[in-house]
């Protein structure tokens, strides 16, 4: 049996980093989200899923979800990455949105990504500058950590990923 595999679906490359860096860090295999990963995963011991975070969603729990029998005994965690710094009442979201039913238990594990306008879709830039309006008739001294985030990178390009982040997967998957 395979040791593990590093499961990911990244729209502009954080996740596909962070993916890169458990694999050089474990010696797990990495694949794009997609059936065929999947039936890699069947031969694992442990099996990490990796999504960006897009409207409290994470990119990729779908392929999760419709495998979670395969995954039954299996090491499995959710790697979250997204622009927003860490802030316990977002992650316990993130948990109850996304881990519930069949996934119920599953470690998730959060790290910050990154965040360049330029490379965004059009879908996806139009949403945040429209976002961006509306959190800047706000207060700041009232804003929530992930409203900040998105005022302070407007107009910016910010990469905050970085390895240490991945310590607390890390130590999980030991």
């Amino acid at each position: 049996m395979a040791e593990g595999i590093v499961i990911y679906k990244s729209r502009y490359g954080a996740t596909a980093r962070y993916a890169a860096w458990i694999a050089e860090a474990t010696g797990f295999e990495t694949a794009e989200s997609s059936d065929a990963a999947i039936r890699q995963a069947a031969d694992c011991t442990a099996v990490v899923f990796a999504g960006g975070v897009y409207a409290s969603g994470v990119a990729g729990i779908s392929l999760m979800k419709k495998n979670s029998a395969m995954l039954a005994g299996k090491r499995t965690a959710l790697l979250c990455v997204g622009a927003s710094p860490w802030d316990e009442g977002a992650i316990a979201l993130l948990r109850a949105r996304n881990l519930k039913g069949v996934l119920e238990g599953v470690p998730l594990f959060y790290a910050r990504g990154a965040w360049d306008e330029d490379k965004m879709s059009f879908a996806d830039r139009t949403l945040c500058r429209m976002l961006q309006k509306s959190v800047a008739k706000k207060d700041p001294a009232g804003y929530e950590p992930w409203e900040a985030a998105l005022m302070c990178a407007r107009g910016q390009s910010c990469d905050w990923t970085s390895r240490e982040q991945l310590e607390p997967l890390l130590e999980y998957l030991k």
